[in-house]
């Protein structure tokens, strides 16, 4: 087939991979100048890093360099993705700085897709489009009144991954919204040349430190199966069971014994930052990696924390702008960084098709995270974000090549959409609504995994399982799934 992927991040960087593999010609757009997604240095803002340590955050077939770091900076991510695309020579293939302007299904099947680069606006047909813009690929600008009297004082508002350079917050007074990974990881950098630096927080998230005690790696706890098994599934099966039985007496212990260490090393009590609810509560949207200097920056006085407020408006007083917090406070507010989530949007499609992907409360209505249930050609890569995300974008792939491939099918469209229902209805209740609009699965990573491969016939062994159950997922060990897939369906041709 002559396939088109949108985006060039760690999603559409596998598609190509993969389905090219599998012998049919792709074509990738991505409107970045460099392949990266999230991790282009377009969206690059300081203090940039993966919640995951390297030997975790890869696809199956390329470890990340020896000489990088446990823990990876935004640079170097784009950088492996980079070596990637070398590697599978994969470079013709992508078309930077190019922009998908619209995708329409077109009369007799596949899509018509418009795109505007270098060589101006074009159209080319395509059998198929594969999806692999990301979920976070749209920064979520909050509305607030006073934007314009902020600007009028000299103030700047931009989203965390428009701040590429500390230039802009130095000798500033800076406040940053959010209280997520990004929020704390700009606030650190920020605050090294900021004159003040103040977070506001709506709602305090549960953090996990990179080391329990300082020995204890996070990796250990919560990148393994067993770490994932202490919430409960949408459904429950084998060792699970045992962790959940008597009323999830045992996963709730082990997970309140985290609570509490947690508490005394990042010394929440005495900063006054212990989140509303339980440590379990990380389940419901995503975990959140303690920033390296946060809370130390807290306690030295370098970084404010407003908590359980939001910016009701901005004001200028004697000349310079403030952001008024529904708790009565007023911050000076010369920039302010909104590090605020990102909306799951296709500008591409009509709002007609839009309509068909989502379903009344806006979620995705995608079978395994990949499949709509109603438009033709199509399929997404990437939807399911998790803590293995290069991982299970790839498995997405390996789906889709399936899927294009005749490898395995998929249940009635009547059953995909109650599979789908349930599991959104699921969703949504287990997470408050904080799920992305369907695309969150954290923390089931490895859940969304086995149902792909299981789908596909591809899964690995229960030995490679029961390790993982123990040690920290190595992605390596599904580096054989896509060389099988094509020697089955090599196998059917023949």
């Amino acid at each position: 087939m002559k396939i088109a992927v949108i985006g060039a991040g760690f999603a559409g960087i596998a598609s190509a991979k993969v389905l090219t593999e599998l012998g049919h010609e792709v074509t990738v757009y991505e409107k970045a100048p460099d392949v990266g997604g999230v991790w282009s240095r377009t969206r690059r803002y300081p203090g940039l890093t993966t919640q995951n340590n390297k030997d975790s955050y890869t696809l199956s077939d390329l470890r990340m360099p020896k000489v990088f770091p446990e823990w990876l900076s935004g640079e170097q991510v784009q950088s492996y993705l980079e070596m990637y695309v070398e590697k599978f020579e994969l470079a013709p293939m992508i078309r930077l700085s190019t922009e998908v302007r619209s995708a329409q299904p077109a009369g007799g099947g596949g899509w018509d897709i418009s795109v505007a680069g270098a060589d101006g606006e074009t159209t080319e047909h395509y059998d198929h489009l594969t999806v692999a813009s990301g979920v976070f690929s749209e920064p979520f600008a909050p509305v607030y009144d006073g934007v314009d009297e902020l600007k009028a004082a000299g103030g700047t508002i931009l989203a965390a991954s428009e701040l590429h350079d500390l230039e802009t917050v130095k000798g500033k007074d800076v406040v940053v919204v959010g209280y997520g990974k990004s929020a704390c990881d700009v606030a650190v950098e920020i605050a090294k040349e900021a004159a003040s630096t103040t977070v506001v927080a709506r709602q305090l998230l549960w953090k996990m430190p990179r080391k329990i005690k300082g020995v204890l790696n996070y990796k250990v706890l919560l990148l393994t199966r067993m770490g994932e098994g202490l919430f409960p599934y949408q459904t429950v099966r084998g060792p699970e069971k045992l962790l959940h039985a008597g009323g999830s007496k045992m996963a709730g212990s082990m997970v309140g014994s985290v609570e509490s260490v947690t508490t005394s090393q990042l010394k929440l009590k005495k900063l006054g930052l212990i989140p509303k609810g339980q440590f379990t509560d990380i389940a419901r949207s995503t975990v959140s990696l303690a920033t390296e200097g946060f809370f130390e920056g807290v306690e030295a006085g370098d970084i404010a924390v407003e908590r359980d407020t939001e910016i009701a408006a901005f004001v200028t007083k004697d000349g310079k702008p403030y952001a008024e917090l529904a708790n009565g406070r007023a911050v000076p507010a010369d920039v302010v960084v909104t590090a605020t989530g990102f909306k799951q949007e296709l500008p591409f499609f009509s709002e007609e098709i839009q309509d068909q992907l989502t379903d009344d409360n806006g979620d995705y209505q995608l079978y395994r995270q990949i499949l709509p249930l109603t438009v033709k050609d199509l399929t997404f890569a990437g939807y399911n974000s998790s803590f293995f995300s290069p991982l299970s974008a790839e498995m997405s792939a390996v789906w889709i090549g399936s899927h294009l491939g005749g490898g395995h099918e998929v249940p009635s469209t009547e059953e995909m959409e109650a599979h789908v229902t349930a599991r959104l209805a699921w969703m949504r209740e287990r997470t408050d609504g904080h799920h992305a609009r369907g695309t969150n699965i954290i923390p089931f990573s490895m859940h969304n995994i086995d149902e792909v491969l299981g789908d596909v016939g591809l899964d690995v062994g229960r030995l490679t399982k029961a390790v993982q159950w123990l040690l920290p997922i190595n992605p390596k060990a599904y580096a054989s799934v896509t060389p099988r897939l094509v020697a089955k369906l090599a196998a059917t041709k023949s």
